[in-house]
């Protein structure tokens, strides 16, 4: 049986013959589509969300780079690389061998920064380890380091002409073995001793015992320091280095005793330090991470804010929560009858009680055992799983009290270059590091060791700072980035690794960039293309586009509807085309109007007052409630520590949603004009196949209840349970519902073939007889939500659920489509969905970072419209937003600034949008004050 595929009929153009050239593609959603994408420049693909966008550039072309790269390696060197599939497509002519850079951070450990992803770290180390300086902590005097010659030098300098003596000293032997001392020495060829300040000659029968004095010198030489005697000097100083395990000490005859070492050495006190390599500075690595937290930054340390999360609780209701379970109340009893004995009330809130009494509950006495000893306790039962995960739960990570967040242990931090160590130069800003760098003063001979480090270092900063990353610290965890963040630091790498002849493919860069550096971005990727590189990118910000050189569009509609070339054409021509839904937009005959009025709000006010994490400088905010709010700002500036970090997490604690660590503050008002928060993000809506639209949405059970409602179905006996492929009953017992099967290939990549049983549908035969007018429930799974609306005209109520994930542009997603199939913008508006489903929910605060991530401006309208639906039911929503769409749509707009990291964090501007962008000192207001006008 041979597949039927739409041709698209459109004419390619006929444009270079060393062209991109891809025929008959037919990856996911695409229709069968052909086009040509000239090299050594930079190609825009735009288009309705779903509309085959992705399925283009990175599941066909770059699918493609990638694995004709990987099949030109030898079979043993593909054991060790994923086996990536090829593309259904016809054929694919010169292609280049591709990276894929996307708006995603794959990153969750702890130990990967900003400065180690980026290879910068690795220079620093290089650096300080060539010409870094230990500085004792107790004599604050740089500590030396010496070889013969340099030895020699010094003496030469210091005490011209000088009579000397070469020594090394030896341990004191005792009374029984100064015999096989003395033998020992003269085996060696030394003859002379210096004990105290006597001079013994070995040689003689007969000197004084050895074993009473404190310090025993081998004398090696006695010279008169001048230049004709350089090179003796110098054997004679190697000789007691080798011979002093490093150490030598230099008798000047009326100058003193002077030792010098190989090691560094504190020539005040006397303290030595670690010989310097790159390995000291790293966290990494066990030579150099801080033996307390092992290189992590901080500890676990009990928190007594979850211990006790309610203040509000008495002991006998439960204040103390880990006793609250089953499993510990007799901790709970036991403090109850003591606290009794003891005459203290426990049925008074717990911050009512005496400071006394609050440490008692925690220390405990010998009447009963506290909470310190509860947690003592159970440390002796942590090889239990269940154990291990209770005590999780009121761990927080607090910065490390040796290390004090550095990670290094601290003959790491004694080394320093101009006065700073390795630790605080990672917490400058990449824009402040560059600076430094800039104004580093180094003696000649230090330049010439550190002259190529640091224009590698120079250049690397450079490119951070051209992608708009110059507020970021190199400390920062590489897992703590936004998508659009860790895509512009592995832009970043690419710039250093200067390729050509490369096809890079990205997925919207633009994401987390404010407008004001969008230009600089299309600059760079227009630098990557002059060089002789094939740039792809997948992207909806209007400026980004227009700087392109070759436009895409995909569509007409989305998902099924979806798949075909619109247009494929040079810049200029594109924007003239008239089937081009962008270039509607572009030319103004479509756009996203301005709200017809603004809203007042209820007149209430959440205040919070304070807010000092990070670069916030003292926050006062001020969010009107019942207002759609944008928080807006150049990246960097503290939108999302304000937004997330400290306003969620504050209202998740005191709403009991949540309990991560909070940004600081000093107060927070207004949380009685609220009944919850909620935070929308972009995190998957389910880690397993079995997670998908339908069921996340609650639907799938009035599905399940009309197939069950079916004559046959109740003939039968079959209960809505029977058409769930999530438990046992109807579901297909040999895939386990999953409708498909996994085969080991070892060597290669794990197979996952259709279900032989079910062919794929999930269910047993029986339940697939039951039709629902003329549908099984394994084609209801398979339909998409537009064709599901009209299918399901009679239960008004799943109609309305399915209607309104339609209007939020996601009608092209299948009812049964996995979750982990979906984009971070897709998850975002099914939460939103999902919200908006009962419509009985009011006062709540919603928060959103960025939702337009991953949408047309048409999808912006419908997203948009759903936003206000949000907000016109009785809630507050604020949004952490750069799309100038959104902002001017919006009731209040806080923004900060006027620059990223420590630049940032203060409001610059707030009030209406019409008030923002009349401001001249608000970057956010000046485009905004365009897009009001447009």
């Amino acid at each position: 049986m041979t597949r039927a595929h739409a041709v698209d009929i459109t004419p390619l153009p006929k444009p270079s013959s060393s062209d991109l050239i891809v025929e008959g593609a037919r990856q996911n959603n695409l229709k069968n589509i052909s086009l040509r994408i000239p090299h050594n420049q930079v190609t825009a693909i735009t288009g309705l969300s779903g509309s085959g966008k992705s399925s283009l550039a990175f599941d066909t072309l770059f699918a493609e780079g990638q694995w004709r790269y990987v099949e030109s390696l030898s079979t043993y060197a593909r054991m060790f690389i994923d086996k990536v599939a090829r593309p259904d497509v016809d054929r694919i002519l010169n292609v280049r061998p591709a990276i894929a850079i996307e708006q995603k951070n794959q990153v969750r450990t702890a130990r990967s920064t900003v400065g180690t992803t980026t290879e910068i770290s690795d220079l620093l180390r290089l650096l300080f380890a060539k010409i870094g300086k230990p500085v004792c902590p107790d004599c604050h005097q740089e500590a030396r380091s010496f070889q013969p010659d340099t030895v020699a030098t010094e003496l030469l300098t210091r005490f011209p002409d000088a009579r000397a003596m070469i020594l090394f000293s030896v341990a004191t032997p005792t009374a029984a073995l100064e015999s096989a001392f003395r033998q020992s020495l003269l085996t060696r060829g030394f003859t002379r001793l210096k004990a105290g300040n006597e001079i013994l000659d070995l040689l003689e029968t007969a000197h004084p015992p050895l074993h009473t004095e404190p310090t025993l010198h081998v004398v090696l030489d006695r010279l008169v320091i001048r230049a004709d005697n350089r090179t003796r000097l110098v054997e004679a100083i190697e000789t007691a280095f080798r011979e002093g395990e490093g150490r030598c000490t230099v008798e000047v005859i009326g100058h003193g005793n002077h030792s010098f070492s190989t090691h560094f050495l504190c020539q005040q006190c006397g303290r030595t330090f670690e010989p310097l390599r790159p390995i000291l500075f790293s966290f990494n690595h066990p030579i150099g991470a801080c033996p307390e937290c092992k290189g992590f930054g901080n500890v676990l340390r009990y928190d007594p804010e979850l211990v006790i999360p309610d203040h509000g609780k008495s002991l006998a209701d439960g204040a103390i929560e880990p006793w609250s379970k089953p499993g510990t109340d007799w901790w709970e009893k036991q403090l109850l009858l003591a606290m009794k004995r003891k005459g203290i009330d426990v049925t008074a809130p717990f911050r009512s009680l005496p400071k006394a009494t609050q440490a008692l509950l925690w220390n405990g006495d010998e009447s009963f055992d506290g909470i310190n000893d509860f947690f003592e306790y159970m440390e002796g039962k942590r090889y239990k799983l269940h154990v291990r995960v209770l005590l999780s739960r009121y761990r927080t990570p607090v910065e490390c009290p040796a290390c004090h967040g550095s990670r290094l242990k601290p003959d790491a931090r004694f080394v320093k270059i101009a006065g700073t160590d390795i630790h605080e130069i990672t917490d400058h800003t990449i824009a402040g590091l560059l600076d430094w760098l800039e104004a580093l003063t180094l003696r000649p001979f230090e330049q010439n060791i550190a002259a190529d480090i640091l224009r590698q270092l120079k250049a690397k900063l450079g490119f951070l700072l051209r992608v708009g990353l110059g507020y970021l610290t190199l400390a920062r965890q590489t897992k703590t980035l936004s998508g659009g963040e860790a895509q512009r630091v592995s832009l970043a790498n690419q710039l250093g690794a200067r390729l050509v002849g490369t096809l890079y493919v990205l997925d919207e860069p633009t994401i987390g960039l404010h407008a004001r550096d969008t230009d600089l971005l299309a600059g760079i990727l227009k630098d990557l293309a002059a060089v002789g590189n094939t740039v792809v990118v997948v992207e909806h910000d209007r400026h980004m586009i227009e700087s392109a050189d070759y436009l895409v569009e995909l569509g007409p509609q989305s998902g099924e509807r979806g798949g075909e070339i619109i247009c494929a054409a040079p810049a200029k021509e594109f924007i003239q085309d008239k089937r081009a839904l962008t270039a509607r937009y572009l030319r103004g005959e479509e756009q996203i109007p301005l709200p017809k009025s603004r809203r007042s709000g209820n007149g209430k006010v959440l205040v919070i007052a304070g807010a000092n994490e990070h670069n916030l400088k003292d926050l006062a905010v001020r969010l009107p409630l019942g207002m759609f709010i944008c928080v807006t700002g150049v990246s960097g500036s503290g939108k999302s520590t304000l937004v997330e970090d400290t306003l969620y997490r504050a209202l998740a604690r005191a709403f009991r949603v949540d309990a991560l660590p909070m940004g600081r503050f000093k107060a927070i008002k207004g949380i009685e004009h609220l009944k919850g928060v909620r935070l929308i993000d972009q995190q998957p809506i389910g880690r397993t196949p079995r997670s998908n639209p339908i069921t996340y949405l609650k639907a799938f059970d009035e599905i399940r209840q009309l197939f069950a409602s079916e004559r046959d179905a109740l003939r039968q006996g079959l209960t809505p349970g029977h058409f769930s492929f999530n438990t046992t009953g109807g579901r297909c017992e040999r895939c386990e519902g999953a409708g498909v099967e996994k085969l080991e290939m070892y060597f290669f990549e794990d197979l996952y073939v259709p279900c032989e049983s079910c062919d794929g549908k999930r269910f047993k035969p029986e339940v697939l007889a039951i039709h629902y007018r003329g549908k099984t429930i394994a084609e209801v799974l398979a339909m998409t939500v537009d064709d599901a609306v009209q299918f399901f005209t009679g239960a008004p109520k799943l109609q309305e659920r399915l209607h309104l994930l339609s209007s939020i542009g996601l009608g092209y997603l299948r009812l049964g489509q996995s979750a982990t199939t979906l984009s971070g913008g897709e998850a975002q508006r099914l939460k939103i969905a999902a919200e908006l489903k009962d419509g009985s929910a009011k006062d709540l605060l919603y928060i959103m970072d960025e939702p337009t991530t991953g949408l047309h401006f048409e999808d912006v309208k419908k997203l948009l419209a759903v936003l206000h639906k949000l907000v016109n039911a009785g809630n507050t929503l604020v949004v952490v937003e750069h799309n100038l769409d959104v902002i001017k749509s919006a009731d209040w707009v806080i923004d900060l600034g006027p620059e990223g990291g420590a630049a940032g964090g203060q409001i610059i501007a707030e009030g209406r949008p019409e008030q923002v962008a009349k401001v001249s000192t608000s970057y956010t207001g000046r485009f905004l004050a365009t897009a009001l006008t447009q």
